[in-house]
């Protein structure tokens, strides 16, 4: 009997010394090497990914209260998917197979039509495009409404940077405000993170900082895109992720509520279009009209 993988078949692509490994079911990244250095923290082929890791989190990122919100004017009501909570988590494809449309040696094409869920009846068309070139990754997310209504839609990934522990990485996060929570992760208000333990605008160590953290009014580069750097406390090594337009918030992660042996292990950096409980709130949520397309654009490479 041939075993099969909780991830489903397993794309390898590769190119000038990296290389990554795509799954089937949530169009994940479950690896990147390059020579063989992990730049993300990784899960075994015969495992689920640990803590969400390397998954697409589309239509939405992180949580939605109650899994309860009101788009025009109809209240809806979307399955509890995080119990401990009574939260709804990070959309739905990453429980769905993703069909490959194109692939060469180096990028890999993939997508998934998302029909109605519950609490969500819209038909989305969902593509990601993962690439290889000479400084890394580089990862397109697009959405396009193929239904007949309008539907709300938000972006989000999951990586975990990796240098294979945080305690003496450093840090520079780019970010002048975060977002305080309640105990269920919703949040209450935005701060400024001067003078706080989230300030990481100067890079630093992390230290034995927890962090579950999402993170705004971010500073870019000349060329408009944002970088979340994690190096080694000697500079010998680093990794970084970095972000394109709309792309306004990060969520931070260093994994201390998972099962002890994955704890801290890696960063998890995820770039987002928009907050936690944002279809609640109603914030930088995209209205996507039938026909309207969403593309976004966000990598990781070695620094």
């Amino acid at each position: 009997m041939t075993n099969i993988a909780p991830t489903g078949t397993q794309y390898t692509i590769a190119a000038g010394g990296f290389q990554a490994v795509i799954t089937e079911v949530g169009a994940g990244l479950r690896s990147l090497t390059l020579d063989g250095r992990p730049l993300v923290v990784d899960f075994p082929e015969d495992l689920p990914p640990i803590g969400g890791a390397g998954l697409p989190l589309l239509p939405w990122p992180n949580r939605i209260e109650d899994g309860r919100y009101t788009f025009d004017g109809t209240e809806r009501q979307l399955a509890l998917s995080e119990p401990q909570t009574g939260n709804a988590i990070h959309g739905f494809s990453r429980s769905f197979p993703w069909r490959v449309l194109s692939r060469d040696d180096a990028s890999i094409l993939l997508g998934l039509r998302l029909f109605p869920q519950l609490g969500y009846p819209h038909i989305l068309d969902l593509h990601l495009r993962y690439a290889l070139g000479a400084s890394g990754l580089e990862v397109e997310v697009a959405a396009e409404n193929v239904g007949t209504t309008d539907a709300p839609y938000g972006f989000g990934a999951h990586p975990y940077l990796t240098l294979g522990t945080l305690d003496d990485a450093i840090l520079e996060l780019p970010a002048a405000q975060w977002l305080a929570v309640d105990d269920r992760k919703i949040p209450t208000d935005r701060r400024d993170v001067k003078e706080t333990e989230y300030d990481f605008r100067t890079a630093r160590p992390i230290g034995r900082t927890v962090l579950d953290t999402a993170f705004t009014d971010l500073e870019r580069g000349a060329d408009g895109l944002v970088r979340v750097r994690l190096s080694a406390a000697d500079g010998t090594r680093g990794v970084q992720l970095w972000a394109g337009e709309g792309i306004e918030w990060l969520q931070l992660y260093t994994g201390d509520t998972l099962p002890e042996e994955h704890r801290r292990r890696g960063l998890a950096v995820e770039p987002m279009s928009c907050p936690p409980n944002a279809f609640r709130s109603g914030e930088d949520v995209i209205r996507l009209a039938p026909g309207e397309r969403a593309v976004h654009h966000w990598g990781i490479g070695p620094i």
